[in-house]
């Protein structure tokens, strides 16, 4: 079974990014939506009539052209769009014979998509799979009056939004669904698509919304009976209790208000017995009234304007309906949360304090630990699947049951009961048979959940690999502070970094030596990858920072020299050694990256040469290999002006720019046309160890060689631009300057046109360069500036 080509049968928001998500993936899709019942302004003045296929189409068409408009944008690149075809539901229904796959993302309004179902049903070849993208209608009343041979088929794909980067995809079976085509789609979900999997049951919005939406109307009746403020609620639940940065209200701000309204009244609807629990407080009503939706509408439960000193961020008064201006939070109790260490103490302290701020806390999280438990068995197969959509689909750090454990689920119940409350009777089991934790865990790393009153080991994916438990299962070869080397197994290791921000340092530089030494007599080859927040953010800037003040320079050159002999001794390796990047790979990060054999990166990797922004240019072989690169845009024997090739390059880094994407890295020239990207971040290291073993079969080191130099003419034109730039006021006097060492070092310096030089010598131009600029106060105020404020000065 495969999947070459998807429908996609509405085009509104939520399905032109699945659309736009399949197009990431390499899948084409086909976009269907109605046919406009009038003309707009724009067709009327063109002459168009409702029979143009431009109009039949226009709808579908104009939600396609508002996905390159987006922000933040579901398409890695815009010309991805490309992959997606429009029509409409009158012309090109037959066109469903031609896909491996139909999701269904019309109107949440059954009788339409009962209608809908029926039509599909009659077009479809035998097998294609059909799913809907509901949020809570019943599967089963969907396609009840069907045949088996389509509800074999049939199942539920409820994707979040924005599909490219929620990482969540509940999958539903229907009443028949064949196990096969879960499977299938599971597999496909992960390993396609990128995203964690988690299977619910058919009953009103499945797991996540269900639980986080329950969440947060508790929150927002306790909100009304304490007193407390929009913005206060919101420092109580958010990273403190292991929640998103947007917390509460700015998470409704930024699903959209009638969204949220509209998932909560079909909890209230389609299971009667909870209608208490989803019942809304009235003041929401005014505020859907009023259009006051959130982001989507510029004021919700937050109102940003522009005042005199800035940005002004105002908050909802509930009781007024009027917007007040946004305060410092302050509880005793949250201030000693915050300065807790590690999550589980973070939230302990925050629901044990004893204040306002505590009481709300323990309010609001209690009930959410409670009603999980209560419901556990009616929406998932089991616990693990519930803590996995709450994580993967509301960004929450722990699941409700791992929150259980966490805190300790007899210091819960004791405290419930204490309290006047009943104990669901999942943990009441738990507990009489003698367990205090849901998950247990043995000495080899494998995990079991509590279920049906015992233990299950709970399946791991067989495509991700954990190096947290590599180190346990004593894979490490050799380390120091800064670096681990692991045996991923079948001849591969992985040079892991885990300093602070898995910045460079002396200690991976060293690593890089000895680990290549150690691949170079017992392996096959390396890849260099971690599991961190990001890849690596670039060379210690606090280290170099205190040698330029100490003006330790001879210490500072020797620094970047042993950074240059490094990324040079990966590029000189004698087996193949692959990156692993994903999230920010910045500075010295990419720079690793650029001197591999190969990347294999995550889909969403975000990779620049930034070191402009701390007033210096690249010092690690990345200007080299810029440079290398521009000239690896002439095919051999063609002569044209290498003017074009060097100012895309420059423009690069002299402007810092960091890709959005793998897709737009390779755009950008960090990626070359054979490295490839992984759309599960949790299979990078996987897919590069595989990469490995591939480049292995027949791999022969590179071999040094010489580049034609840009020359002083293709500098003139580049210091040319950066006039013009700073002529119209869009960059500093500072930034010009620094984008001459740049134009210098990447063209050559004073090396005639085309003349044949070696790296080393534009790796000395290159340090130089660094050196000069790391001397200048300007710099040094600019590298104090991002190490205090994680973002450049302009001066």
């Amino acid at each position: 079974m495969q999947i070459h080509k998807v429908a996609v049968i509405g085009s509104g928001v939520m399905g032109s990014t699945i659309a736009a998500h399949l197009a990431n993936a390499g899948i084409p899709s086909l976009l269907l939506d109605i046919v406009p019942s009038k003309l707009s302004a724009k067709e009327e003045a063109a002459g168009l009539t409702l029979e143009d296929p431009k109009v039949r189409n226009s709808i579908a068409e104009g939600n396609k052209t508002k996905l390159l408009k987006m922000n933040p944008a579901p398409l890695l690149v815009p010309e991805f769009a490309e992959r997606i075809e429009v029509g409409n539901l009158s012309d090109d229904l037959g066109l469903l014979s031609e896909v491996d796959w139909v999701i269904e993302v019309v109107v949440e309004r059954l009788d339409i998509k009962v209608d809908l179902f029926k039509k599909i049903a009659a077009i479809v070849r035998p097998g294609t799979i059909v799913s809907s993208n509901t949020s809570g209608i019943s599967l089963q009343a969907m396609v009840s009056d069907l045949p088996e041979s389509f509800t074999r088929y049939f199942l539920g794909t409820h994707f979040f939004n924005p599909p490219r980067y929620m990482k969540l995809l509940e999958i539903i079976p229907g009443p028949n669904t064949d196990p096969e085509i879960m499977t299938f789609i599971s597999e496909f979900g992960e390993r396609v698509l990128g995203k964690g999997v988690v299977v619910a049951k058919d009953t009103p919005n499945f797991i996540a919304n269900r639980i986080g939406v329950f969440g947060l109307a508790v929150t927002l009746q306790e909100m009304l009976r304490s007193g407390l403020s929009v913005d206060e609620v919101d420092a109580l639940t958010g990273p403190v209790m292991g929640r998103p940065k947007s917390a509460s209200f700015r998470t409704v701000d930024l699903v959209g208000l009638d969204t949220f309204i509209h998932t909560a009244n079909t909890v209230a609807v389609g299971v009667p017995a909870e209608k208490d629990n989803f019942t809304l407080p009235e003041f929401m009503q005014t505020m859907l009234a009023n259009g006051w939706l959130g982001d989507k509408t510029k004021q919700g439960f937050y109102k940003k304007s522009k005042g005199p000193q800035g940005k002004v961020v105002e908050v909802l008064d509930p009781h007024t309906m009027t917007y007040v201006p946004k305060k410092s939070v302050k509880f005793a109790s949250l201030e000693k949360a915050k300065a807790a260490g590690g999550l589980t103490e973070k939230i302990r302290t925050l629901v044990n304090g004893k204040d306002a701020g505590a009481e709300f806390a323990w309010n609001v999280l209690k009930p959410v630990l409670l009603y999980a438990a209560t419901i556990s068995n009616d929406i998932a197969d089991n616990i693990s699947g519930i803590d996995e959509g709450m994580r993967w689909g509301f960004n929450w750090q722990m699941g409700p049951f791992e929150i259980w454990d966490a805190l300790g689920v007899k210091t819960i119940a004791d405290r419930v009961i204490a309290e006047g409350g009943t104990l669901p009777p999942l943990v009441e089991e738990l507990l009489a048979k003698g367990n205090e934790r849901f998950y247990q865990k043995s000495e080899s790393g494998e995990v079991s959940y509590f279920q049906a009153g015992e233990y299950h080991k709970k399946a791991s994916s067989p495509y991700a690999i954990s190096l947290k438990q590599a180190h346990k299962d004593g894979k490490k070869i050799l380390g120091n502070a800064g670096a681990s080397l692991i045996d991923l197994g079948d001849g591969v290791v992985c040079l892991e970094f885990h300093s602070p921000s898995n910045s460079i340092g002396a200690d991976i530089l060293t690593m890089i030596h000895k680990s290549l030494e150690e691949v170079d007599k017992n392996y096959l080859g390396m890849v260099i990858g971690n599991q961190g927040k990001n890849f690596c953010v670039g060379a210690n800037l606090m280290q170099i920072l205190l040698e330029a003040e100490e003006e330790n320079w001879d210490d500072l050159d020797y620094m970047v020299r042993q950074f240059q002999n490094g990324t040079m001794a990966l590029k000189y390796a004698k087996k193949p050694v692959v990156a692993a990047p994903f999230g920010m790979t910045l500075g010295g990060g990419c720079e690793v990256c650029l001197h591999s054999h190969a990347i294999q990166a995550s889909s969403e990797t975000y990779m620049g040469l930034v070191e402009v922004g701390v007033g210096l240019i690249p010092g690690g072989g990345g200007t080299k290999e810029m440079a290398i690169r521009a000239m690896e845009g002439i095919l051999p024997g063609i002569q044209v002006a290498p003017d074009y090739f060097f100012a895309k390059r420059f423009e690069i880094v002299a402007m810092a720019q960091v890709s959005n994407s793998a897709e737009k890295a390779r755009q950008l020239g960090f990626l070359r046309a054979d490295d490839r990207y992984s759309m599960n971040p949790d299979h990078v290291i996987l897919d590069a160890k595989a990469r490995v073993i591939d480049l292995a079969r027949s791999f022969r080191p590179n071999l040094p060689k010489k580049y034609k130099v840009g020359g002083p003419g293709v500098r003139a034109t580049l210091e040319l631009a950066l006039y013009g730039m700073r002529e119209g006021n869009y960059i500093s006097e500072y930034d010009q300057h620094i984008g001459k060492k740049v134009a210098y070092a990447i063209t050559g310096g004073d090396r005639p046109a085309g003349m044949l030089v070696d790296e080393q010598y534009l790796l000395d131009i290159e340090r130089e360069a660094f050196m000069s600029l790391v001397g200048e106060p300007k710099t040094q105020d600019r590298i104090r500036h991002m190490l205090a404020k994680g973002k450049p000065l302009r001066n």
